[in-house]
């Protein structure tokens, strides 16, 4: 874009009604600024969408002029897709509108919001769709690689609740989809990610949650940690859909209801989650905390939205981030004790590993019904590492790298696609299996010259 002539550029700005940053602009350095640190690209132009007529233009614009394009929703993604080196930016988070109609029990939500813009509507009326677990996290992303969050067991990912959506498609329309409108591309985006457009508006299905849940935490010594995976893995294996509990392996961060000496020591955490009144889940957490000598915890009755945003002062925005993750149809012993030795030289306190529990409702979609696929999944490992300081990069990355490595031979080989890095292109079809081939014809059909390709690509085949 840097050849390009100016009234070209003051033509295309002219059609928008949100703002456009370029470089030297007030303002450009912070609307390039991402979730992920490790992330540094300069875009031509960051055009702050202020709805889909600017988003149908801003399309058009790429299409025409063979720029460079990105789409950035909630920029969360570890990848850094919603940036582009010299391109144009797509930037959504200026359409964050979250619509409810509690009698229909539905959600309208704009493509630049939140999860907790979301929660914050939605639980006004008791209700909720299965979201992730970090208030700060766009939708949009979430959504079109799966979405899993605490309620997925009880009611499936985020795209088993998505019944529509609009979305503005390489051509330069905006179209309705869904399950009889253009099925092939609705089918598409329910885990293909950004690759088939710019979606505008979600339409999900709600749920009664709330407001008041049961959820919280109990932390156990690292000393404990076999035993406590041990037995963490032969409970959940007959738990109901109600309950959810993620195991997280990381050093203990200063919680109040933690003793001091355990501040900063490697630890084992149960997460706990339940849309159940606390009576009704007592004989869970019993037989949780039966599971070793607790250091602490901390569970009982809280607000749905507050428990959705428990987690976000670990995932703050602005530090460095780098992910490996595999899927676990079982934890076998091998898989434990590997993981435990890899936990015992964490490379700093903020990293973590955690086993994100799936099962429930997840696992009775076919895993052909739209384009994620892994409905035989128990368990999502997300390998987090994280740090603040750039001379540490080579480090971190080289641990996260190693013990990706050491625990493949106990996963399931496949990878759920929102967790992919950016230098992870070679598993995209890890995270489609026996869907890869349907996508990579949808995506002939609606963008064959692959204009939506700052993403993990599905490229077009004929």
């Amino acid at each position: 874009m840097t050849a390009m002539k100016q009234e070209v550029i003051d033509d295309f700005k002219s059609k928008l009604r949100g703002r456009v940053f370029q470089p030297d602009d007030a303002g450009y350095e912070e609307a390039r600024q991402i979730w992920n640190a490790m992330i540094e690209r300069r875009p031509a132009m960051i055009a702050r969408c202020a709805g889909s007529a600017d988003v149908m233009a801003c399309v058009a614009f790429a299409r025409d002029h063979e720029v460079s394009l990105a789409v950035r929703g909630g920029g969360h993604n570890i990848a850094g897709n919603a940036l582009c080196d010299g391109g144009l930016v797509i930037d959504l988070s200026g359409m964050r509108s979250v619509r409810i109609d509690p009698d229909r029990r539905r959600a309208y939500v704009a493509g630049g919001a939140t999860l907790a813009d979301f929660d914050h509507e939605a639980q006004a009326f008791g209700l909720a769709t299965p979201l992730g677990i970090n208030s700060t996290t766009g939708v949009a992303g979430l959504t079109l690689g799966g979405g899993f969050g605490w309620l997925s067991r009880a009611h499936g990912l985020s795209v088993d609740n998505l019944m529509a959506a609009d979305i503005v498609i390489a051509d330069g329309r905006q179209i309705h989809i869904n399950a009889s409108e253009q099925p092939d591309l609705f089918w598409a985006i329910r885990g293909g990610g950004g690759n088939f457009g710019v979606v505008t508006t979600f339409e999900f299905q709600l749920h009664p949650v709330g407001p008041q849940v049961t959820a919280g935490l109990i932390v156990f010594p690292f000393a404990q940690a076999r035993q406590v995976l041990t037995r963490y893995r032969d409970f959940v294996g007959g738990i109901g859909d109600d309950l959810s509990v993620w195991g997280v392996l990381r050093k203990a961060p200063p919680l109040p209801f933690l003793p001091v000496d355990v501040h900063g020591k490697e630890v084992v955490v149960l997460a706990l989650f339940s849309p159940l009144p606390q009576e009704r889940v007592m004989p869970a957490i019993d037989a949780l905390r039966g599971f070793g000598q607790a250091c602490g915890e901390h569970i009982g009755p809280m607000p749905y939205a507050a428990w959705q945003q428990a987690f976000d002062p670990l995932l703050a925005p602005g530090a460095r981030n780098y992910w490996k993750s595999h899927n676990f149809t079982a934890l076998s012993d091998e898989a434990i004790d590997t993981t435990i030795g890899y936990v015992a030289k964490l490379p700093t306190p903020q990293c973590e590993i955690f086993l994100g529990l799936l099962g429930g409702r997840v696992n009775r979609v076919a895993p052909d019904a739209m384009a994620y696929p892994h409905r035989n999944v128990l368990y999502a490992m997300n390998v987090h590492t994280r740090w603040d300081d750039p001379s540490e990069d080579d480090l971190c990355v080289a641990w996260a790298r190693d013990f990706f490595a050491a625990v493949a031979p106990y996963a399931a080989g496949s990878v759920y696609i929102n967790f992919l890095t950016e230098d992870e292109g070679a598993r995209i079809p890890e995270a489609y299996g026996q869907n890869y081939e349907r996508l990579a014809r949808t995506k002939a059909k609606f963008d064959p010259r692959n204009l939506f390709r700052q993403n993990q690509n599905i490229r077009p085949v004929a």
